[in-house]
């Protein structure tokens, strides 16, 4: 009996390191990302080294680089903001590297990170991947809470269109969930907009498997973007096993945990955590 559980306990595992490697690897762009943000003006140096980036991955039927760029903190949200210009060329950079897969939202900065974005990927829109976020109220400038009523979706997606100078959407996240409006009112908001041509695929970002499961019965839903890390890792609990079970990739976030990992192994000091909340399923 003992024999039989661990040969259980390891095809569950080997079957989820396939499902993770098979379906995209992007968040190893956003353990590159803060590196070079820290490099400043020495940042090509650091492209130098990366080779060309040619192979892609699958979240659900869309396909992206195997490599992608999270945008976040290029907006400053565990660290001052980054110039402008010289964030514009590191996406630049990274696109003639061959990274397609950009990811952005409008509550980075707020707006910040999508304006960069947006300035960027002129003359090269058609070849790109663009995902952003929604899901939040602002007031002056300053995130005042959750909201993910369809009429707020609505103009959250005007709003980054016209940051991102683009008139569609390949990858339109819900950012983190509103409990106060059903999941089918969310989803089948993004439906519509799929239909109008504004929005490519509809992704999920932080949520439990009961929500993916509603969410995806109303519109098919293409990826879900969580945190996971060593530190991080409570996607494994049923949360990996419903994205393999429903076709839905995996785009890791933090995989080092805002470098909290490569600071305590370089440091030695243990006390080093996370500036960020835990994750939290809704």
């Amino acid at each position: 009996m003992k024999n039989k559980q661990q040969k259980t306990v390891k095809s569950i595992e080997l079957g989820r390191r396939k499902f993770i490697k098979n379906t995209v690897l992007t968040g190893g762009a956003l353990a590159v990302s803060p590196s070079l943000f820290s490099m400043g003006s020495k940042y090509r140096q650091l492209w130098a080294n990366l080779p060309e980036i040619s192979e892609k991955r699958k979240l659900g039927t869309l396909e992206v680089s195997s490599m992608g760029l999270g945008c976040m903190n290029m907006a400053g949200i565990y660290n001052d903001p980054m110039p402008k210009e010289a964030m514009i060329a590191v996406i630049r950079e990274a696109i003639d590297r061959g990274l397609t897969f950009l990811d952005t939202a409008e509550v980075y900065d707020p707006y910040l990170s999508e304006e960069m974005v947006g300035e960027a990927i002129k003359g090269q829109r058609d070849k790109l991947v663009i995902a952003t976020k929604f899901g939040f109220d602002y007031n002056n400038g300053r995130v005042v809470g959750r909201n993910s009523r369809p009429e707020n979706i609505k103009n959250a997606l005007e709003g980054c269109l016209k940051r991102l100078q683009t008139d569609y959407i390949d990858l339109f996240y819900l950012h983190r969930n509103d409990p106060s409006v059903p999941m089918e009112d969310i989803a089948g908001t993004v439906k519509d907009m799929i239909k109008e041509g504004k929005v490519k695929h509809f992704g999920l970002s932080e949520v439990s498997p009961d929500t993916i499961r509603k969410a995806h019965a109303e519109q098919t839903v293409s990826a879900l973007q969580s945190e996971y890390s060593l530190l991080q890792r409570v996607v494994e609990y049923q949360v990996l096993d419903t994205c393999e079970e429903l076709g839905i990739g995996f785009v890791p976030w933090g995989p080092v945990a805002e470098r909290v990992s490569y600071r305590q192994i370089s440091t030695g000091d243990p006390s080093i955590t996370p500036k960020g909340p835990s994750t939290l399923f809704y």
